[in-house]
């Protein structure tokens, strides 16, 4: 039986939030007129490049998948893409704590959300095999959906409340079974840096799986991809891990204090600013 920290109470978390003030993000420079056509050039041969890659290689991933009883082949075909889109666009990053990450375990990585460059970078940092809870019109493309699928992926319909819980139920089992996930508890992308309100989806399964929650703080991302556009910019962004919260003794009566002192530990990660380049 696993050994748990005990959480902070919440009267602690709420003080501990307190003295923590978010600090929103400087608006992203605005690029002159050639490196924002430069950037508009690369992001297209990115969309395209990758668009091409999961057509080509998908299909005989998959089928490698299935008759190999292989899902590793499609992660490795993932972190390809991912590596191959974010070399076109110029998207560097910074990651420290990596420490942080529990060996051989299952845990639920929870993050701010800035841009939509956020989910390939932290699938290609955090865990080999990440799996995520996505949204369910991405059932639509059908060879992501029936690649999410193989990979042990688990789409939610959030304006469906049952169909919601019950995806949340199978993701705590998976993690049971030792696979991670990352959770953004904002639910959207933040417009001005800043923390929005976190939704209790991810805690639950956390609690429910009795396995711990690391914080991950991501800055510098909303200068990449303003939000309503396609053109991706070259950046570097900050990536900080946090010290894992155990959940193993908790119940969800406690999941508020949990929400709570993983919010305060992200803001305070994010008020630590840009790692210095060495």
């Amino acid at each position: 039986m696993c050994t748990g920290v005990a959480l902070a109470t919440s009267t602690s978390a709420a003080a501990r939030a307190d003295a923590i003030r978010s600090v929103e993000e400087p608006e992203p420079p605005t690029l002159s007129r050639a490196a924002l056509f430069v950037a508009a050039i690369r992001s297209l041969l990115a969309y395209v490049s990758v668009s091409l890659y999961v057509l080509i290689v998908g299909p005989p991933g998959m089928l490698l998948a299935v008759l190999f009883d292989w899902p590793d082949v499609l992660y490795i075909l993932g972190h390809g893409g991912i590596i191959l889109g974010l070399g076109l666009v110029g998207i560097r990053y910074r990651v420290v704590g990596r420490e942080h990450v529990p060996a051989n375990r299952a845990v639920v990585f929870v993050s701010n959300h800035q841009s939509n460059v956020d989910p390939p970078m932290l699938y290609r940092v955090l865990h080999r095999r990440l799996h995520f809870i996505y949204k369910a019109e991405l059932q639509k493309l059908p060879i992501l959906a029936r690649a999410f699928g193989i990979a042990g992926f688990i789409a939610i319909d959030r304006r469906n409340r049952e169909q919601a819980m019950a995806a949340i139920d199978r993701a705590a089992g998976a993690l049971r079974c030792g696979a991670s996930f990352l959770m953004f508890p904002e639910g959207t992308r933040s417009r001005t840096g800043e923390l929005l309100p976190f939704k209790k989806g991810g805690f639950i399964m956390a609690i429910k799986a009795q396995v711990p929650v690391v914080p991950v703080a991501i800055s510098g991302a909303r200068a990449a991809m303003k939000k309503g556009s396609k053109i991706i910019r070259p950046v570097t962004v900050t990536l900080r891990i946090g010290e894992p919260l155990e959940t193993a003794g908790q119940s969800l009566a406690d999941r508020e204090d949990l929400i709570e002192e993983v919010r305060a530990r992200i803001e305070g990660m994010l008020n630590e600013g840009p790692i210095p380049k060495k």
